[in-house]
């Protein structure tokens, strides 16, 4: 399975704000759109970071509820670490876990065309995996 087989089923919809933009409003659409992380775009809608929930537990519990109205550029992590549509989801997932991430921009060209997170990555090996079992079920009913 690739990368580009995980976004067929998701979709292609990436949610982004502005480095410029609060952490509340950042915070507020995490939570509308219950979602881990927002794509972080500078004022030429460059890709410049990630802004997770992660992001903003750390500032919040070092300087409580004054972290809300810092800045996303601020908080965010800007070295992101991105993925493309051919890359295989076993080797995204073992890239996430060394790197200790939960989402990987999808670029293409270039173009940034997905996100995918580790849940995302993790329900598609289980859906391959219970596919697999089936196979072997019927194969097995089939020689009995």
């Amino acid at each position: 399975m690739r990368i580009s087989d995980v976004l067929q089923g998701k979709g292609h919809v990436v949610e982004r704000i502005r480095s410029s933009e609060k952490v509340a409003d950042a915070v507020r659409k995490l939570s509308e759109r219950r979602i881990g992380a927002l794509v972080v775009e500078d004022q030429w809608m460059k890709m410049v970071g990630i802004f997770s929930e992660r992001d903003f537990l750390n500032a919040a519990a070092r300087e409580g509820a004054a972290a809300l109205s810092r800045q996303v550029s601020e908080l965010m992590s800007s070295l992101v670490i991105t993925c493309s549509p051919s890359d295989r989801v076993d080797a995204m997932l073992a890239k996430m876990t060394v790197s200790r991430i939960r989402h990987l921009p999808v670029v293409d060209g270039g173009n940034l065309i997905g996100i995918v997170s580790i849940g995302d990555l993790v329900k598609q090996r289980l859906e391959e995996k219970e596919l697999e079992a089936n196979v072997l079920l019927d194969l097995s009913r089939l020689r009995a």
